[in-house]
Protein backbone atom coordinates (compact mmCIF):
# COMPACT_ATOMS: atom_id res chain seq x y z
CA UNK A 1 0.00 0.00 0.00
CA UNK A 2 2.95 2.21 0.74
CA UNK A 3 4.39 1.74 -2.75
CA UNK A 4 1.26 2.93 -4.04
CA UNK A 5 1.51 6.20 -2.43
CA UNK A 6 4.83 6.70 -3.38
CA UNK A 7 4.01 6.28 -6.99
CA UNK A 8 0.98 8.58 -6.43
CA UNK A 9 2.71 11.28 -5.18
CA UNK A 10 6.27 10.45 -7.66
CA UNK A 11 3.23 10.91 -10.76
CA UNK A 12 1.45 13.39 -9.42
CA UNK A 13 4.80 15.98 -9.53
CA UNK A 14 6.29 14.02 -12.38
CA UNK A 15 3.52 14.58 -14.90
CA UNK A 16 2.83 17.42 -14.34
CA UNK A 17 6.80 18.92 -14.48
CA UNK A 18 7.56 16.95 -17.73
CA UNK A 19 3.83 18.48 -19.68
CA UNK A 20 5.31 22.26 -18.24
CA UNK A 21 8.92 21.20 -19.99
CA UNK A 22 7.06 19.69 -23.18
CA UNK A 23 4.84 22.92 -23.26
CA UNK A 24 7.91 25.38 -22.49
CA UNK A 25 9.77 23.78 -25.76
CA UNK A 26 6.57 23.65 -27.95
CA UNK A 27 5.82 27.55 -26.85
CA UNK A 28 9.38 28.66 -28.00
CA UNK A 29 9.36 26.66 -31.04
CA UNK A 30 6.28 28.30 -31.90
CA UNK A 31 7.17 31.94 -30.93
CA UNK A 32 10.36 31.13 -33.07
CA UNK A 33 8.00 30.34 -36.25
CA UNK A 34 5.82 32.98 -35.27
CA UNK A 35 8.90 35.56 -35.15
CA UNK A 36 10.46 34.03 -38.64
CA UNK A 37 7.09 34.61 -40.44
CA UNK A 38 7.01 37.94 -38.74
CA UNK A 39 10.23 38.96 -39.74
CA UNK A 40 9.41 37.80 -43.59
CA UNK A 41 6.10 39.62 -43.31
CA UNK A 42 7.90 42.94 -42.18
CA UNK A 43 10.78 42.05 -45.12
CA UNK A 44 8.25 42.33 -47.18
CA UNK A 45 6.29 44.98 -46.57
CA UNK A 46 9.60 47.35 -46.54
CA UNK A 47 10.56 45.80 -49.63
CA UNK A 48 7.55 47.71 -51.00
CA UNK A 49 7.40 51.00 -48.92
CA UNK A 50 11.28 51.07 -50.54
CA UNK A 51 10.23 50.83 -54.13
CA UNK A 52 7.16 53.33 -53.67
CA UNK A 53 9.41 55.97 -52.16
CA UNK A 54 10.88 55.59 -55.39
CA UNK A 55 8.03 55.59 -57.38
CA UNK A 56 9.21 52.82 -58.98
CA UNK A 57 6.43 51.35 -60.48
CA UNK A 58 8.23 47.89 -61.80
CA UNK A 59 9.61 47.10 -58.18
CA UNK A 60 6.46 47.68 -56.72
CA UNK A 61 4.54 45.22 -58.88
CA UNK A 62 7.74 43.39 -58.13
CA UNK A 63 6.87 43.17 -54.52
CA UNK A 64 3.12 42.62 -54.72
CA UNK A 65 1.25 38.99 -55.78
CA UNK A 66 -0.04 38.81 -59.18
CA UNK A 67 -3.81 38.47 -57.54
CA UNK A 68 -2.98 41.65 -55.27
CA UNK A 69 -5.69 43.64 -53.86
CA UNK A 70 -5.22 47.64 -53.24
CA UNK A 71 -7.66 49.58 -51.47
CA UNK A 72 -7.68 53.08 -51.81
CA UNK A 73 -8.86 56.50 -49.92
CA UNK A 74 -10.74 57.48 -52.37
CA UNK A 75 -13.41 58.31 -53.04
CA UNK A 76 -14.64 58.83 -49.32
CA UNK A 77 -16.19 56.69 -47.12
CA UNK A 78 -14.86 53.75 -48.26
CA UNK A 79 -12.35 54.29 -51.59
CA UNK A 80 -11.93 52.05 -54.56
CA UNK A 81 -10.97 48.26 -54.72
CA UNK A 82 -8.29 46.97 -57.25
CA UNK A 83 -7.59 43.31 -57.69
CA UNK A 84 -5.30 42.35 -59.67
CA UNK A 85 -1.63 42.95 -60.61
CA UNK A 86 -2.61 44.86 -64.18
CA UNK A 87 -5.39 47.49 -62.30
CA UNK A 88 -3.01 47.62 -59.13
CA UNK A 89 -0.07 48.71 -61.73
CA UNK A 90 -1.93 50.89 -63.36
CA UNK A 91 -3.01 52.88 -60.67
CA UNK A 92 0.28 53.46 -59.67
CA UNK A 93 1.59 54.65 -62.52
CA UNK A 94 -1.00 57.06 -62.49
CA UNK A 95 -0.54 58.12 -59.06
CA UNK A 96 3.29 58.53 -59.27
CA UNK A 97 2.66 60.51 -62.60
CA UNK A 98 0.17 62.88 -60.89
CA UNK A 99 2.23 63.18 -57.41
CA UNK A 100 5.61 63.51 -58.53
CA UNK A 101 7.05 64.03 -55.05
CA UNK A 102 4.66 61.86 -53.22
CA UNK A 103 6.83 60.24 -49.93
CA UNK A 104 5.36 57.82 -47.29
CA UNK A 105 7.36 58.42 -43.82
CA UNK A 106 6.47 55.34 -41.49
CA UNK A 107 6.10 56.27 -38.10
CA UNK A 108 5.22 52.88 -36.82
CA UNK A 109 5.29 49.57 -38.17
CA UNK A 110 4.73 45.99 -36.88
CA UNK A 111 3.56 42.65 -37.69
CA UNK A 112 1.62 39.54 -36.45
CA UNK A 113 1.93 36.69 -38.67
CA UNK A 114 1.46 37.10 -42.73
CA UNK A 115 -0.46 40.48 -41.45
CA UNK A 116 1.00 44.11 -41.08
CA UNK A 117 0.38 47.31 -39.85
CA UNK A 118 2.12 50.84 -40.84
CA UNK A 119 1.03 54.16 -39.59
CA UNK A 120 2.20 56.72 -41.90
CA UNK A 121 2.47 60.22 -42.45
CA UNK A 122 1.90 60.93 -47.02
CA UNK A 123 3.93 64.05 -47.88
CA UNK A 124 3.70 66.24 -51.14
CA UNK A 125 2.87 69.36 -52.82
CA UNK A 126 0.18 70.56 -53.47
CA UNK A 127 -1.03 73.99 -54.65
CA UNK A 128 2.84 74.78 -54.46
CA UNK A 129 2.33 74.46 -50.52
CA UNK A 130 3.84 70.81 -48.62
CA UNK A 131 0.86 69.28 -47.24
CA UNK A 132 0.68 66.03 -45.58
CA UNK A 133 -1.48 63.51 -44.60
CA UNK A 134 -1.85 60.86 -41.66
CA UNK A 135 -3.35 57.09 -42.14
CA UNK A 136 -2.31 53.40 -42.03
CA UNK A 137 -2.06 50.57 -44.20
CA UNK A 138 -3.19 47.35 -42.90
CA UNK A 139 -1.38 44.61 -45.54
CA UNK A 140 -1.51 40.60 -45.78
CA UNK A 141 1.64 39.21 -47.26
CA UNK A 142 1.90 35.67 -48.97
CA UNK A 143 4.68 34.25 -50.34
CA UNK A 144 7.18 36.74 -49.00
CA UNK A 145 5.16 39.23 -51.33
CA UNK A 146 2.23 42.06 -50.62
CA UNK A 147 -1.09 40.39 -51.24
CA UNK A 148 -2.83 42.98 -49.44
CA UNK A 149 -2.67 46.81 -49.19
CA UNK A 150 -5.91 48.29 -47.66
CA UNK A 151 -5.23 52.05 -46.83
CA UNK A 152 -7.22 54.24 -44.50
CA UNK A 153 -6.64 57.75 -43.36
CA UNK A 154 -7.67 60.40 -40.69
CA UNK A 155 -9.92 63.06 -41.10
Amino acid sequence: MNRIWVVLILVTFFLPSCKTGFSKKENNMNKETKNSEESLTLAAVERFNVAFNRHDVDAVMDAMTSDCIFENTNPQPDGTRLVGAEAVGAYWKKFFTSNPDAFFEAEDTFASGDRCVVRWIYRKTKDGKPWHLRGVDVFKVRDGKVAEKLAYVKG
